[in-house]
């Protein structure tokens, strides 16, 4: 598949936003100004950015929460995401809430129920409603790896392999859940293996490779769209950071990370666009300093933003019947 020179431009720039928009969140984290917790995709932004970027605006995302990547991609602003997570009035559930359980169906994004596969399911009964409206709209459903040794995992894609709905799945497979490696988890090689079992092609991509994404991503979406029914698509990629920043993953071999951090997906695409002459060094380097400026943006953006009164905690809890999705 050939890809624009704009499209993979914008796949690095959004590669970059993500890493610094999560490292900057990281740190305030380690700060004390974020109470909670801090999920973050390091080393497995190519995922989300590449899935997100490949959809379509009428199109749905049902992202799981090491997907920053598609938030960003669908349009939901570094600015909203930093005052989310500051508790902001701003941010993207207006101070209700503290971290990555987000979503914004101005931007055809579901918010994650925590447990991670149901991402399936729902996004199953999105697909259902686009199949049953005629309308020509595909779902992309992420989990992780831990994801789909759950139920729920099992209950959306049955149903969807049976009517033959348009949506895709996304594994991000990046060997862990929480604490337990992939070989402790399931007694297959491969995640894909267990779409066969449901009738539902699948393929395994290099996770770290964001232009394989995409255009795997993009291929299954066509097929969807025009009535050939889901797709699986295996991401394989290391977590590089703990389950969340409170986590030192010392349980994770060093070997390990040192394998996977020259398969950095972000070191990746910088060798890809200046081995194929689509960008310099130089202009790469613009892309880098407009990533680090919106960033400070969105910092000082959060930092200034009124906290939530107790009334608004009552505004936006339940949706308003009649309203069309």
């Amino acid at each position: 598949m050939d890809i624009k020179r704009e499209d993979l431009l914008q796949l690095y720039y959004y590669l970059k936003l993500t890493r610094r928009l999560e490292d900057r969140v990281t740190s305030l984290y380690h700060q004390g100004k974020i109470l909670g917790g801090a999920w973050t995709s390091n080393g497995t932004e190519a995922v989300s950015v590449g899935y997100g970027y490949a959809l379509e605006k009428n199109d749905i995302a049902a992202p799981y929460f090491r997907d920053m990547g598609a938030f960003l991609v669908r349009g939901i602003s570094a600015k909203r995401i930093m005052a989310q997570y500051l508790g902001k009035k701003t941010g993207v559930t207006g101070g209700k809430e503290g971290n990555v359980h987000i979503g914004d169906l101005n931007f055809g994004v579901f918010a994650f129920p925590s447990h991670l596969a149901d991402n399936y399911p729902v996004g199953t009964g999105a697909a259902l409603a686009f199949k049953m409206r005629g309308e020509k709209r595909v779902v992309a459903a992420c989990t992780g790896d831990g994801g789909t040794s759950r139920g729920d995992f099992h209950e959306g894609m049955n149903f969807a392999a049976v009517r033959k709905l348009p949506i895709v799945f996304i594994c991000n497979n990046n060997q862990y859940a929480y604490t337990t490696p992939l070989r402790l988890q399931m007694a297959i090689k491969d995640v894909a293996e267990r779409a066969l079992a449901y009738g539902i092609p699948s393929k395994i991509v290099d996770g770290n490779n964001i232009v394989e994404v995409y255009t795997a991503a993009k291929e299954a979406y066509e097929i969807a769209r025009n009535g050939g029914g889901p797709t699986f698509i295996e991401c394989k990629t290391m977590r590089m950071h703990g389950h969340s920043e409170h986590d030192s993953a010392k349980y994770v071999p060093k070997e390990l990370l040192e394998e996977w951090k020259k398969k950095d997906p972000i070191s990746n695409m910088e060798k890809y666009l200046l081995e194929n002459t689509i960008d310099g060094k130089d202009e790469l380097e613009g892309i880098d300093s407009r990533v680090k400026k919106e960033i400070e943006e969105a910092e000082a953006f959060a930092e200034e933003s009124p906290y939530p009164t107790p009334e608004d905690g009552l505004k936006g809890v339940y949706a308003t019947p009649g309203e069309e999705m």
